[in-house]
């Protein structure tokens, strides 16, 4: 399988995010896509680097202009306030989001961050457009006929809204994927297996019906992003019944979550999309820091195998996960099933 990925990456180096009232390092690093980079070289995939002179078009066809601005410029702007921080980190949010919009690099921050789990650098912006860039090059290659391609994204997608960055995530790769896919498909399907919600891919997708959002993650309830992926919410307008939540217990193992995966997958099928991205959050193993969930490697092939069994053209899209001395084994696991039941 083509792994489309950009060295440019590692321009963006998080040292801190606030979590718990307490500074602690930050987990989103480059060292986590080298490790899932080396694995799938190791195993035989292809690594292949997207093409640096794509335009913005596919961002800018899933978040808004205002907040692509934002990001292009808040870091410089930030650097030019008196004894600011080396990465932007909001210290407001609006207690809504339709009043006024401000000219303040420090009141746009708290606008388009949702929590301070996404600080800013210099280098964020070049490496969260890289990142955007392998998921339309890996939709692309499915559109040109491949019956799947991997785009190993850093950063991570699937908590950016149309115009909120928030959980170490800037660009929706995820959502960008959908909207590639659908210039060919009427309908297209978004399977997340990341240990947290999708909350910005239900957001960005929530009122339409072309595309199909299911999700299976840690009950919200106790665990992050808490305010979206409660089982309730099925979408608004045109988009009712075309969000599909699968909250899970703390602690579920590998057949408790394919349990609930067959459970989405019924969905989709009832759906019958052209084309499926499969946001690939592999957090979700027994040995993450971020502790949640507790799927095994065995797990993640079982997984990959379920999901393949669908037959759709299908984007595979990397989310969390984080390191582990079981990182890069559990993204070839998943691999190995997907491709093992599509041969």
């Amino acid at each position: 399988m083509k792994i489309f990925h950009s060295s440019k990456h590692a321009a963006h180096y998080p040292r801190n995010f606030l979590v718990n009232g307490v500074l602690k390092p930050n987990p989103e690093t480059p060292e986590r896509a080298e490790a899932l980079l080396a694995a799938a070289l190791a195993a035989g995939h292809e690594e292949v680097e997207p093409r640096a002179d794509m335009d913005l078009g596919p961002l800018a066809a899933v978040h808004t202009p205002e907040y692509l601005s934002f990001l292009a410029g808040i870091h410089e702007r930030w650097r030019r306030i008196e004894g600011a921080s080396a990465e932007v980190v909001p210290n407001i949010h609006p207690n809504g989001r339709h009043g006024g919009y401000p000219d303040s690099a420090v009141g746009q921050a708290g606008y388009h961050m949702a929590d301070t789990a996404c600080p800013i650098s210099q280098g964020t912006w070049p490496a969260a457009v890289a990142s955007a860039q392998a998921a339309v090059a890996a939709s692309r290659e499915v559109l040109d006929g491949a019956a799947a391609a991997y785009a190993l994204c850093r950063p991570p997608g699937h908590h950016a809204f149309a115009d909120m960055a928030g959980g170490f995530c800037y660009l929706n790769n995820s959502a960008i994927a959908a909207q590639t896919l659908r210039a060919r498909h009427d309908r297209v399907a978004i399977l997340d297996v990341d240990l947290h919600h999708g909350n910005g891919t239900q957001g960005i997708f929530y009122g339409r019906d072309d595309v199909l959002t299911v999700s299976l993650h840690a009950d919200p309830a106790r665990f992050y992003p808490f305010f979206w992926g409660h089982a309730h919410e099925r979408g608004e307008g045109a988009g009712i019944g075309y969000n599909f939540n699968l909250p899970l217990a703390r602690g579920t193992g590998d057949e408790g979550f394919l349990a609930a995966l067959e459970r989405g997958l019924h969905r989709i099928r009832a759906f019958a999309p052209g084309a499926l991205v499969v946001a690939l959050g592999l957090d979700a193993h027994k040995d993450d820091p971020l502790a949640g969930l507790a799927l095994s490697t065995d797990g993640f092939e079982r997984i990959g195998t379920a999901i393949a069994r669908l037959g759709l053209p299908s984007a595979l899209v990397q989310e969390g996960g984080y390191l582990t001395a079981a990182l890069g084994a559990n993204l070839c696991a998943f691999l190995r099933g997907f491709e093992t039941a599509g041969t």
